[in-house]
């Protein structure tokens, strides 16, 4: 075998898996067909989930702003401005920072975890036996010519257009693109910040300042009928349709770059086929409101690799990656639900006005904007993490909110001196937090010790303490996820380590 996993894609979903599969351990090789990153940045920052990844990984200093990174308070849904500190530690995500950014600093990461990262590396073709064979074979154009790379599995992250999703046969089922708009970094021109879009009788637009003389703007005029994703667009074409909402005459400056998206809605139908993954774009594409299309490539990654390094190393068994479709799909389908209802919010013209005024009363009450927030910047995420036929008894759901979420940022305080939740991810290993100083935690957890890690802390701050509800232990897994939460003593401890860190299955002899 040539790696244990091959990525095909090189953007924030696919460097940010294989960071998270060399951090398990796994031999690990990226195929991108560009020679060279473009440059372009499409997004321009990421959602609080996506912070939360991460800095739980140590990889916020990498963005040059330390421990933490400019945010607003002040987000929105469809185009209704309103608070997301609404939500306790909600926010509308880091603002500011090109994809090209985000992607430097994963590529960073990942090439010095290990991952042999190869640019000018296209992929043509796959070979049957990924179905039902015990691994992936994929026919890749290389600078060299033409060669054969063979690894047990193969993450497609490789954007909309997935070769490897359609190699594969995955179903892609949605809606077709209904209209065009305009993205541009535009120069020599200068704008007045419409930072979260403004409603005009012709369209939509947006602009931001990214840096001296140049601007960010979205144009989403009216009536612009769909184009076929291998069109180009040009300056000129995206000045007329600034000019056509605005009034505004922009036709003398010019650009960095000119793009086009559309409102296609799509997911792909299994998220595993065989020894063949999706991931990011690949798996999910939509309208690009709020910032969340390469956020949730990122949690997808978050999710699938630690569980695929486990698999691909010996230490659990195949059966683990069935938990990524059951978790993420339905991530995905919501994630499609909010884009689309946004678009019509914003997008729909005079005819959504009367819906957007809904949205914007209903915003008044502070359970609405809650959900809202939640929806957007993914701080709802909730996995249903017990057993499949397990059957709830103790009401440990509603006691216990944690449950299936992700852990919050918390200091603590321990023998090791001080430390913070996030820190005690940084290795990509579960975590076992003991809270009650319980020596018969420790004596579970040793059944698992490859895997978890114990840390015996208490919570160091007010809101820390509130946070763990009365819990005397968690169980959290490499992604953040608590899957498990003690009041006392270790009743279901064994269960919860057993499905989420279990022993692979005995070799055949």
């Amino acid at each position: 075998m040539d790696a244990d996993v091959i990525v095909v894609g090189a953007g924030p979903t696919g460097l940010m898996l294989a960071g998270e599969l060399r951090l398990g351990g796994a031999r690990v090789i990226v195929l991108d067909k560009l020679a060279e990153p473009t440059g372009q940045s499409r997004g321009l920052g990421f959602t609080a989930r996506a912070m939360e990844v991460f800095d739980q990984r140590g990889l916020l200093p990498g963005f040059g702003q330390g421990e933490t990174l400019e945010t607003s308070p002040v987000g929105h849904f469809g185009g209704v401005q309103f608070d997301f500190t609404a939500l306790e530690g909600g926010h509308f995500g880091a603002r500011g920072i090109p994809q090209s950014d985000t992607e430097a600093v994963l590529h960073r990461w990942a090439a010095d975890s290990g991952a042999d990262i190869r640019r000018g590396h296209e992929v043509r073709g796959l070979a049957d036996g990924f179905l039902d064979g015990d691994h992936a074979e994929l026919t890749v154009e290389t600078p060299e010519g033409v060669r054969q790379l063979r690894a047990p599995y193969v993450v497609g992250c490789d954007g909309g257009k997935s070769t490897v999703r359609k190699l594969a046969g995955i179903d892609f089922p949605g809606t077709e693109a209904t209209r065009a708009m305009f993205l541009a970094d535009v120069t020599g021109c200068d704008l007045e910040p419409r930072y979260l879009g403004e409603k005009l009788p012709n369209g939509m637009v947006m602009a931001a300042p990214l840096k001296e003389g140049v601007h960010r703007i979205i144009v989403c005029p009216h009536g612009a009928a769909a184009r076929s994703a291998d069109d180009t667009v040009t300056f000129e074409e995206v000045a007329k349709a600034w000019e056509h909402i605005t009034g505004e005459d922009i036709s003398g400056g010019g650009a960095e770059w000119v793009s086009f998206f559309s409102d296609a809605t799509r997911q792909a139908a299994e998220y595993r086929r065989g020894r063949v993954l999706l991931a990011g774009d690949a798996a999910h594409i939509h309208l690009p409101a709020g910032g969340q299309g390469l956020s949730t490539g990122v949690q997808d990654a978050a999710n699938l690799g630690w569980k695929l390094a486990a698999v691909v190393t010996g230490r659990a068994p195949e059966v683990l990656l069935d938990t990524y479709h059951t978790e993420r799909y339905p991530v995905g389908a919501r994630l499609l639900m909010n884009t689309r209802a946004q678009g019509m919010v914003f997008l729909g013209g005079e005819q959504s006005e009367p819906l957007q005024k809904i949205i914007s009363e209903l915003t008044g009450y502070g359970v609405v904007r809650r959900h809202l927030a939640g929806i957007v910047s993914h701080l709802d995420v909730r996995y249903d993490v017990t057993e499949p036929d397990a059957t709830e008894t103790d009401g440990s759901a509603a006691r216990y909110p944690l449950l299936g979420r992700r852990i919050g940022k918390h200091p603590l305080t321990g023998p090791g001196g001080d430390t913070d939740t996030f820190r005690l991810l940084h290795a990509g290993r579960g975590v076992l937090l003991d809270l009650a100083d319980d020596a018969r935690l420790r004596d579970a957890a040793a059944a698992c010790p490859q895997d978890v890690d114990v840390v015996t802390a208490t919570a160091a701050a007010a809101d820390a303490v509130a946070a763990f509800a009365g819990a005397a232990a968690v169980l959290v897994r490499p992604d953040g996820h608590v899957v498990w939460i003690g009041g006392g003593g270790t009743e279901g401890l064994d269960t919860a380590l057993a499905r989420w860190f279990p022993a692979p299955a005995p070799a055949a002899v």
